[in-house]
Formats: C-alpha cells, structure tokens, sequence
C-alpha cells in the first residue's frame, strides 16, 4: 500500500511539472500584453497544487495501519452521536440519584433494541429479504446454506439414493 502511495505521488509531482513546464511554454509564446490573465491563471494552478498537497496530506492517517482499523473514512461516531451519548450519561447519573438507574437503563436497552431493529429504509422493488419466507417463492439470497448443500457436503446422501450393498 505504501508502495503504491509512493507511485501516486510520483506520478502526481510528474504531471504537475508537466502542467507547469507546459503552462510555462504557453506564458512565453503569449503577448506581453496580457500579464493579468497570465497571473490569474498561475495563482489557479498554485491553488490547485495546493489543495492537492493539501488533500495528500490530510489522508496520512487513512493510509497508515492506524487509520485503516479505526476506519476514519467510516468513523460511526458523529458529533451528534457525541452528544447523545454524554445527554444519556448525564441522565444515567441523574436517575441514579434518583434510585431509578435501574429502570432508566432497562428502558434504554429496550429503546436501543427497537431503534435497532427498525429498518432505516424501506426495501426497494426487487430486492430480497435475509429470510427466505419473505421472498417469492421462498427463493433463498445468495450465499445461503440450505440442509440439502449441508448434508451433501458432509457426506450424507438421502436413503432413495443410497446404494444397496
């Protein structure tokens, strides 16, 4: 992987010094006349160099192992998950004071449970359910293992086709 970086990077560094031998070349074959747009276009393409260091060097983490377990591209923490999860704590403690810390944490598991078994969205025409008694014809997704691969694989053949010795 930090091979391939390395090739990128090259290869990035080589076309913008292609670009700016390239834009160069044009600057003098221009007339001298026109030095605004001439400089407009150089400060564009020192912006755009720019943002290009800038976005190599804001991904250093997802390029190193540490990145790639914690997942940053995927970080499922937001600041407003933040917030609700110190709000809860903050209630925790409150209810516990309360004596009711019990309760308060029994009817949040239940909440969590049901926030978590409700679908985000609704499934689009054509697509399959996990539970194979939902789909037409209880037609199985794929990857599925049904009792008749497992018992070919195990080895077990049914008695109709069991061979008399």
């Amino acid at each position: 992987m930090e091979q391939k970086l390395a090739e990128f990077r090259a290869r990035k560094r080589a076309e913008m010094e292609a670009e700016k031998s390239a834009q160069d070349e044009r600057r003098e074959q221009k007339d001298p006349t026109e030095p605004l747009v001439e400089a407009a276009s150089a400060e564009e393409a020192q912006s755009k160099a720019d943002k290009l260091q800038e976005k190599e060097s804001s991904e250093w983490l997802l390029d190193s192992a540490l990145g790639r377990w914690l997942g940053v591209q995927r970080l499922a923490f937001t600041n407003l998950t933040l917030l609700k999860v110190l709000l809860w704590l903050v209630l925790l403690g409150l209810f516990s004071e309360l004596e009711f810390g019990l309760p308060f944490f029994l009817l949040s598991l239940f909440y969590w449970i049901y926030e978590g078994l409700r679908s985000p969205t609704a499934r689009r025409p054509g697509e399959l359910s996990a539970y194979s008694v939902f789909n037409p014809d209880c037609q199985p997704i794929l990857g599925t293992l049904t009792a008749e691969q497992l018992e070919g694989e195990m080895g077990y053949r049914p008695m109709a086709n069991r061979l008399r010795s």
